[in-house]
């Protein structure tokens, strides 16, 4: 069995948050070990050494942005998708997390180190525009299930297997970009894009 760093901590050792932080990160190690969609590794660790902040990368071709976005939905104006493949997510664990008020924070990055801007998902569920850009809502139906299980879903989201478009509870996180996958990337097929992984 191949020896993971998280193996390193005996769980007997700790309590409360920090077993449930090894639990997470002994799960996404061992789950996504090995995968060419989806790797990870540590931004940051607290005082007893585990991960309270992930990057994840995406291995994915998915819809970055579309054609003529100055005028998005205007009527005879067709809105083509662009792609990008690879696109890097932080996941970062609140300090009350794993409580029902500090949930996961995902937020895919929009900016490089220097500040210029890079791809970044064009997907209802994940904001596009504004100052939130890069914020994923997981329209789970219950507050909380699992780290991997949240990963999973965003990958699901870039390969298009997942969205909330309508204008209805739970509600989909850019409006903007809800309004073209229901007016143009559905009826068009744009959405249905064939998924190469790497």
């Amino acid at each position: 069995m191949k020896e993971f760093e998280s193996h390193q901590y005996d769980p007997s050792q700790l309590s409360g948050r920090n077993r449930r932080l090894l639990y997470e990160w002994r799960q996404l190690e061992e789950k996504l070990a090995g995968r060419q969609d989806i790797s990870l590794s540590i931004i940051r660790r607290n005082a007893a050494g585990l991960p309270t902040t992930y990057l994840i990368d995406y291995h994915l071709r998915s819809i970055c942005g579309v054609e003529h976005e100055d005028r998005l939905n205007e009527t005879g104006v067709e809105n083509k998708p662009y792609f990008a493949t690879g696109y890097q997510m932080t996941l970062e664990l609140p300090t009350g997390y794993p409580g029902v008020d500090a949930p996961p924070l995902l937020n895919f990055l929009t900016a490089d180190s220097s500040g210029q801007p890079i791809p970044h998902p064009w997907h209802p569920n994940i904001r596009y525009f504004g100052a939130f850009a890069g914020k994923v809502c997981i329209n789970m139906a219950d507050t909380y299930t699992d780290l991997l299980w949240g990963v999973e879903r965003v990958a699901s989201y870039l390969r298009y297997d997942t969205y909330h478009a309508i204008m209805e509870p739970p509600y989909p996180e850019d409006l903007k970009v809800a309004a073209w996958v229901r007016h143009q990337g559905e009826p068009k097929g744009w959405i249905y894009f064939e998924q190469k992984n790497n």
